[in-house]
């Protein structure tokens, strides 16, 4: 099958690059593996529910205070700026996002990216389709890799795409206590802790999804016990006999790329490219706002042939985004 772009990566940044193009009438292919939900507090700001159009259902929550607790385990209660941030759960957030790319037009393969062969006049990629259980193929004019964190695609086709540094990020998705269970709950404050004995050089924190709640912390050292850490903050915050309804584990990385393209017919972007702020560790906005970067670039390219045009992507992204990533 041959396409004008394939998308590897189904999360908030292929889905939104996807639709983008779709939208723009390029025949899209939208790779992605079924099944897998990643760990993720789930804030998204009123910027990104703005100017994505991000629908009321999908709000699992508002939260309007932020808890930051020191290393001392002094509490500040910090007011949200603009209203709110909402929550939402990425198990239904990403599918709500790929479904909406799929009614632009692009058209949905579920399976894992393998390799890329340039036998043709364009590159193939090489997937194992999950349906059917062997490998297939699809020919694109132009590869977008938005298959996160130690991107499969970054690590054979970008310079330094091996080497971006992480942290590991792990999660319990539980039931959220009632009031009778635990009176310092909140279902309306995310709660970041810098607590040492949770995580030596990142955070815990504790997010509210409605019914649910996420649980976990980040550590880039390498020996710490993610599982036994997060044991640890549910038992301190009252959270020990909440239901635990799910485990996930992933990397979260923590420096932008310094260049997102091959200089041929790949272009990567989302954490497959770092773009997650470093400290907050805050990753759905940028990363649909690198989607949109890469669909703008992949576009320009395919008008125009000119490999330069995948440059684009970075360079608007940083553009309005740098100062961020040098502060935090």
């Amino acid at each position: 099958m041959k396409f004008d772009i394939l998308v590897v990566g189904g999360g908030p940044c292929g889905a939104t690059a996807a639709e983008e193009l779709a939208a723009e009438g390029f025949k899209v292919a939208l790779l992605d593996r079924d099944g897998r939900i990643k760990p993720c507090g789930g804030a998204i700001p009123p910027i990104l529910i703005n100017e994505f159009d991000i629908p009321e259902d999908q709000l699992v929550a508002k939260i309007n205070t932020a808890r930051m607790v020191s290393p001392t385990f002094r509490e500040v209660d910090i007011p949200i700026e603009n209203g709110f941030v909402g929550m939402v759960d990425r198990e239904h957030f990403d599918e709500f996002l790929r479904v909406r790319a799929s009614k632009r037009g692009a058209k949905r393969f579920t399976g894992t990216f393998q390799k890329i062969d340039r036998v043709g006049k364009f590159p193939k990629v090489y997937y194992r389709d999950k349906v059917l259980g062997k490998t297939q193929s699809i020919i694109a004019r132009l590869i977008i890799g938005a298959d996160g964190a130690r991107s499969n695609v970054a690590r054979s086709e970008i310079p330094d795409g091996t080497n971006i540094p992480y942290v590991i990020a792990y999660h319990e998705i539980i039931s959220a206590p009632s009031n009778t269970e635990n009176s310092d709950y909140d279902p309306k404050r995310c709660d970041v802790i810098y607590n040492g004995t949770i995580s030596p050089d990142f955070y815990g924190w504790i997010f509210p999804h409605g019914k649910q709640a996420s649980v976990g912390m980040g550590t880039g050292v390498d020996g710490i016990d993610l599982k036994e850490a997060t044991k640890i903050l549910r038992e301190n915050s009252g959270l020990a006999n909440c239901e635990t309804i799910r485990k996930e584990g992933a990397p979260i990385p923590l420096k932008p790329l310094e260049k997102w393209d091959n200089g041929r017919d790949v272009l990567v972007a989302g954490d497959a490219a770092g773009v997650v702020a470093p400290s907050s560790g805050e990753g759905i906005y940028y990363a649909m706002a690198a989607g949109r970067e890469a669909a703008y670039a992949a576009k320009q390219f395919l008008l125009s042939q000119n490999t330069a045009d995948l440059g684009l992507a970075r360079k608007r992204f940083m553009k309005n985004h740098k100062t961020v990533f040098k502060v935090l």
